[in-house]
């Protein structure tokens, strides 16, 4: 899906910003229309495009020392149970690198199970 570089100013309402679907795109956005989940094409696309923002969020690490930081990943995976790395970092806003490292640390003090 290419996005086309037409951007028409509507006022305060928002902005029309023009963009080149495949002729099987549009028929199944047509399609789900039809079915009444969307209102109309430009519903699906509004809903596509707040989906995909909100999935690609950015996320601001906050900044706080080794031992702050190991207290908080403990507590994380003691609460948890089982989860990935990259969870853990989203959800705490700490470093990747630095939450692989502590959960290292952890696993080498017995304070965590080694991930298999």
């Amino acid at each position: 899906m290419g996005m086309g570089a037409d951007i028409a100013s509507t006022g305060n309402v928002g902005k029309v910003v023009g963009a080149k679907l495949t002729r099987n795109e549009i028929l199944q956005i047509n399609g789900l229309v039809d079915a009444g989940l969307y209102l109309n094409p430009s519903d699906f696309i509004r809903d596509a495009v707040r989906e995909k923002l909100a999935a690609i969020k950015v996320i601001e690490y906050h900044d706080v020392d080794y031992e702050t930081a190991k207290k908080e990943v403990a507590g994380y995976f003691q609460m948890k149970g089982e989860a990935y790395a990259s969870d853990a970092s989203t959800d705490l806003q700490l470093d990747y690198e630095l939450v692989c490292k502590i959960m290292d640390d952890l696993e080498k003090e017995g304070k965590m199970e080694p991930v298999k």
